[in-house]
């Protein structure tokens, strides 16, 4: 048996128990999970870990299927995308600022919070510029052929 059939199998077993455990919780109801910590705990804990199970295998996957692209490609190629994505995040660091903040719920956030918050912020628009003009750039070139 392949390893695709494997993972076809195994993620219809999931899926199933998934439903299965979805399905108690709706026939509960909300009112009484919220008022019950015993419910909260029998009904709740089994779906959380069968979500914990899946985002750990995708993980995991995701890490074997890196690795084993990165020994198959070019190193070189690698390499520039990372440390061109690390010069983003650097250049995003410098260019945000940081301030200690009151939230909303009456709570600090710390300065250096505040700067990685915002420098998170820019490098999703640095990233969006790139991706906006790369689009741009591929339909004009598409428009000259």
């Amino acid at each position: 048996m392949t390893l695709h059939k494997i993972l076809k199998y195994l993620a219809l077993v999931i899926g199933v128990v998934g439903m299965i455990f979805l399905g108690r919780i709706i026939a509960t109801g909300d009112d009484a999970i919220k008022a019950s910590a015993d419910l909260q705990a029998s009904h709740l804990d089994p779906y959380m870990w069968i979500a914990y199970l899946v985002l750990l295998a995708v993980i995991v996957l995701v890490a074997i299927f890196v690795i084993v692209g990165l020994f198959r490609g070019s190193i070189k190629t690698t390499i520039i995308a990372v440390g061109s994505f690390l010069l983003i995040i650097a250049i995003a660091y410098l260019l945000s600022d940081g301030t200690a903040r009151e939230l909303k719920d009456g709570s600090m956030l710390s300065a250096s919070g505040d700067h990685w918050v915002g420098a998170g912020l820019v490098t999703f628009y640095i990233l969006a510029g790139i991706a906006v003009a790369s689009m741009i750039f591929s339909g004009i070139k598409k428009l000259a052929k």
